[in-house]
């Protein structure tokens, strides 16, 4: 699947008074009719749930080598480490957004929300505790990542 076919607008993120407390990314979907659905649909043909799905940032290139540097997020099934989705993305952008999760938590559990449309219309939307960065070598950053407490990668 390409990944043009995604736009990505987040809220929550940088003192947004009008935004909602707990960020939310929200991917919509401009492809082939059917297609995203099949790929968040289990074997059975229900959609999967949040628990099912895993959301990532990895980076090409090193943090350090530029401001901004891209990576790309993906979305993957949990139980068959399928990719559901990847769009494009850079560090000023996602990093942010993983802050703001974690401030936005007090005391408790970070969270954030992630809507996924199809031409402006809701097919899934998940609240999530984990969000997961890896550098261009593949190795997890654990002060990047939002990371559940009692959680053990």
């Amino acid at each position: 699947m390409r990944r043009d076919y995604f736009d990505l607008t987040v809220e929550g993120v940088d003192d947004d008074v009008d935004g909602p407390k707990t960020p939310l990314v929200r991917i919509d979907f401009h492809g082939p009719e059917g297609l995203l659905r099949d790929r968040l649909s289990a074997t059975d043909g229900d959609l999967l749930d949040a628990a099912d799905v895993d959301v990532a940032f990895r980076l090409r290139e090193p943090l350090s080598s530029a401001d901004d540097a891209e990576g790309v997020v993906g979305v993957t099934n949990r139980l068959t480490g399928d990719f559901i989705l990847e769009l494009n993305e850079t560090a000023t952008d996602v990093l942010p957004f993983i802050r703001a999760a974690r401030d936005s938590a007090g005391d408790e559990d970070a969270r954030y929300r992630v809507e996924i449309d199809v031409d402006g219309d809701r097919l899934v939307a998940y609240d999530k505790g984990t969000f997961l960065v890896y550098d261009h070598e593949g190795n997890l950053l654990r002060n990047e990542s939002l990371i559940p407490s009692g959680v053990e990668l």
